[in-house]
């Protein structure tokens, strides 16, 4: 017979536990899809447009990626890669920059990681000290977490829809002198909208000015986070562009966070990559070392082959980028014909990633308060299932939302347009 730990295990302590982890607030998409779980699970039908997730029955990986796995596990595949990542993937991510980004590094400059979460918390780890600064906009992906984590200063500069969300210099410049590490992402988790080239032009050069007195007083130089792991997922004629084609004189000091989770609809598959200075990318190779954040050997050994098949690559993302450009285009059109209609409701068009920002200016209206209030009527009187942006910075009751398309079909999109409407007009009907 097993023995049974639970009356042993007692209630959750405080106690048992550090300071740090005590304060280490959950996740709130979690929270609220744990909630709409709950809902399907009673056969309540949802739109869910919460996860920054792909379904693989809409968006599965590429084919020709899953044979490549399948193969190398059976091939034997299976032990320790090395702790900077397989050889041959770390040659093909340099080619795959070279060809499709116009930007060429040593071999010493790629780090290959489980996703692209560890190379944002080994960056953090690898150049900030408790206490040093770190700047990021406001909403933006978990960069508060790792921030906390790493007992930092935080300086957030809330950002406004007429700049897409998207910092300026100048909200940026009163900070960037005490500043150690600035987080940027584009296209940005969760507004689906791209900084300019001429607003990433001016912080670039701003931020090698700072650079310039700071090796002239001998002070330790602000690095640059440029998450860009959305960036082949753009539409129209908006161009990703990164900061280093625009500054190159920003190299010495730029960390780009990426891999093959949002580009191959590839999640679970766990492969990203960090790019940038040797001298800090071998330092976050060391911090990984310890953690054992590495990619499995079987899926870097696929990943390394697809990447080099031009034909499969070009092919699955021209497909990919039209299936997610349609599920946004359909749900910014519905949404600009109710406006049109005289609801309160708007949205940015899309430009990039999966998703889509979207206000729903009901605050003050049919006794909705708050954020959670707006997004608690849609769940429950529609069956559409979005993120407030308190969940990414954002403080502010302001009635913006993430919608994500990663995980919902065309069809379940128009068939849930009309029941937000109907929620709409009867919000705007009850004073």
């Amino acid at each position: 017979m097993a023995l049974d730990l639970t009356p042993l295990l007692g209630p959750h302590r405080n106690d048992t536990v550090g300071t740090m982890v005590r304060g280490l607030t959950g996740s709130e998409i979690l929270r609220i899809a744990g909630e709409i779980r709950e809902l399907v699970a009673q056969g309540k039908q949802v739109c869910n447009l919460t996860v920054g997730d792909f379904s693989p029955r809409e968006f599965p990986i590429p084919s020709a990626l899953g044979d490549a796995i399948a193969a190398a596990l059976k091939a034997g595949e299976t032990n320790y890669p090395p702790s900077e990542g397989m050889l041959p993937l770390r040659q093909a991510v340099l080619r795959f920059y070279e060809r499709t980004l116009g930007l060429k590094y040593p071999l010493e400059s790629v780090l290959i990681t489980s996703g692209a979460r560890p190379v944002i918390y080994a960056l953090f780890r690898a150049v900030m000290d408790p206490g040093d600064t770190v700047i990021y906009p406001v909403p933006s992906w978990n960069n508060n977490h790792y921030a906390y984590i790493m007992g930092a200063k935080l300086v957030e500069v809330v950002t406004d829809p007429e700049h897409g969300f998207m910092p300026t210099v100048a909200q940026l410049a009163p900070h960037l002198s005490e500043a150690r590490l600035l987080c940027l992402c584009s296209p940005l988790n969760p507004t689906g909208t791209m900084i300019s080239p001429e607003a990433l032009r001016d912080i670039g050069q701003r931020v090698v000015e700072e650079n310039r007195k700071r090796e002239a007083q001998g002070r330790r130089p602000l690095i640059v986070m440029y998450d860009h792991i959305y960036w082949t997922l753009t539409f129209g004629q908006v161009k990703h562009v990164t900061p280093l084609e625009l500054v190159p004189e920003l190299a010495p000091y730029t960390v780009f966070v990426d891999g093959i989770s949002k580009a191959f609809a590839a999640t679970g598959v766990r492969v990203g990559w960090g790019l940038g200075p040797p001298s800090i990318i071998s330092r976050m190779k060391d911090v990984l070392g310890h953690v054992g954040a590495w990619a499995p050997r079987a899926e870097q050994v696929a990943v390394a082959r697809f990447l080099e098949d031009v034909p499969a690559t070009s092919g699955f993302l021209e497909t990919m980028r039209r299936r997610v450009d349609e599920r946004l285009v359909a749900l910014h059109q519905g949404f600009a014909a109710m406006r049109e209609a005289g609801l309160p409701v708007r949205s940015i068009a899309p430009q990039g990633a999966i998703y889509l920002s979207v206000q729903f200016d009901l605050i003050g209206k049919a006794g909705l308060r708050t954020n959670e209030d707006i997004r608690k009527l849609l769940l429950e009187k529609a069956g559409f299932a979005l993120v407030p942006f308190q969940a990414f910075g954002l403080k502010d009751d302001t009635g913006w939302f993430r919608l994500s398309v990663g995980a919902v079909s065309m069809e379940e999109i128009k068939a849930a347009l009309p029941r937000v409407e109907a929620v709409l007009r009867g919000a705007v009907g009850r004073r």
